[in-house]
């Protein structure tokens, strides 16, 4: 018999020592004991205290509202407090909520893993789950640089990026994202890595080149890791398929692995269900986060083909894949993630897309049409809106840019976090054509004021 635990009224403050708060305003409790990420605190303001959020809309503790023109760091698929995601995870949550996933299994696991590799390319064969985009990577660098220990090939341990991409925040994938300040204190502890120019127009047969020069050396080079299409952080920077198609198909032909990060661009955010569905030659592991559970939980993925894999197999222990967290597939996070997918294969959301994807295509072509001279570039892909504005500096994410964008669409009630002198968006789905068109206009007045 399950037992009543409305408790709230009982809860009391366990050590009688603990300072009660006096502040009743959340933003000022929040000063006192939060470190929040990438946020410079002796100059940033008080954070927004939210207290509720329902489809594209946040609401703070005042009342007012926010469209979230960026799906809360990219993470929200059909919008907030979605009440099919919500029902699936609270019945998953009186079923089993949490079991070492070393040596034991459970159905929205299993599940989860059956889906996913019923929508990846069918070369995938295997899926490892993590807890979020940067260990996904890590996976992978770890899967890739293992395999070819396993099999005898020791010196095969380098890395071939993109220069300018972002894979994370903890060691492994700093050492593979761009140089700059986000990990200069670190630099020390980065091993070497083998970067690309980003194969943008003008630059791709730069690229392929530097490639090709790095391949005459494939067997000390372990994999190749990309952003498929869109680099995120780097400032929204798009390139073209066709460029891809050959990079990927340049590395596989010298054996080298090959790894798709589509923790941003993966669950529809290009227009298709993966970045990689726009090229023929596929990567031999994927990554993925952000949107896999619809933004309700987190959760990553590493998925690799049977070849990789066998290469774990062997009496000898010590060939394990020795990785592992404590919440790996967590079968609450497994379960939003399947309920997300419910929706994301619903017709009416891949209508959607297209439709999010035409109205930002025609918004591009108005911005082209005004030749505004605030603008240098407007960029579309998918359901992805990049305008990078002109600043005599050069494009930076350090730009003063920044801050006066940030402030100007708070005070209009959006929720837009520039890269610098980039602005863009990346909204839930479900955002109505009335949100868009007044986000747009926002985007035209600001450009004026600027």
């Amino acid at each position: 018999m399950k037992k009543d635990y409305s408790i709230d009224e009982h809860l009391e403050f366990p050590v009688e020592n603990v300072e009660k708060p006096v502040i009743t305003n959340l933003s000022e409790r929040d000063a006192k004991v939060v470190w929040h990420p990438f946020t410079q605190h002796h100059t940033a303001p008080f954070s927004i205290p939210i207290v509720r959020a329902e489809g594209v809309y946040l609401f703070d503790e005042n009342g007012k509202r926010y469209i979230d023109a960026i799906s809360s760091w990219w993470v929200n698929l059909h919008g907030h407090s979605h009440p099919y995601i919500a029902q699936k995870v609270a019945e998953q949550f009186l079923k089993l909520e949490q079991v070492i996933f070393a040596g034991f299994t459970h159905e929205p696991a299993v599940s989860l893993a059956e889906r996913l590799l019923g929508i990846l390319p069918s070369h995938q064969a295997k899926v490892f789950y993590s807890d979020n985009g940067s260990t996904s990577i890590e996976v992978a660098l770890k899967m890739a640089i293992q395999y070819f220990h396993n099999r005898g090939f020791e010196k095969r341990n380098k890395i071939i990026a993109l220069s300018n991409g972002y894979h994370g925040d903890t060691f492994g994938t700093m050492a593979v994202g761009a140089k700059s300040a986000f990990n200069a204190p670190f630099e020390p502890f980065l091993y070497e890595t083998c970067y690309l120019p980003v194969p943008v127009a003008g630059q791709e047969q730069e690229a392929i080149a530097q490639m090709k020069k790095y391949l005459e050396n494939a067997d000390e080079i372990a994999a190749f890791i990309f952003e498929p299409l869109i680099q995120g952080a780097g400032g929204m920077v798009m390139y073209e398929p066709e460029v891809l198609e050959e990079l990927i198909t340049l590395a596989k032909n010298k054996g080298v692995i090959t790894i798709a990060d589509e923790i941003m661009t993966g669950f529809g955010r290009t227009g298709k269900m993966f970045a990689t569905d726009y090229i023929h030659t596929k990567p031999d592991i994927y990554c993925m986060s952000k949107g896999l559970t619809g933004g309700a939980m987190a959760l990553g993925v590493t998925t690799c083909t049977q070849e990789i894999f066998d290469a774990f197999l062997s009496e000898d222990r010590r060939k394990t894949l020795f990785h592992s967290h404590s919440f790996t597939a967590n079968p609450l996070a497994c379960t939003a993630a399947l309920a997300s997918l419910d929706l994301l294969l619903l017709p009416e959301t891949q209508t959607q897309i297209k439709h999010l994807q035409q109205s930002h295509e025609r918004f591009a072509q108005r911005l082209s049409a005004q030749k505004a001279s605030a603008v240098d570039s407007v960029r579309v892909r998918g359901t992805i809106l990049a305008i990078e504005i002109h600043t005599e500096e050069g494009t930076s994410y350090f730009s003063n840019i920044r801050d006066m964008a940030y402030n100007f669409f708070l005070e209009k009630g959006i929720l837009m976090r520039p890269l610098g002198n980039i602005i863009y968006l990346l909204t839930p789905y479900c955002i109505q054509q009335e949100d868009l068109d007044y986000v747009y206009a926002c985007i035209e007045e600001f450009l004026e004021f600027k």
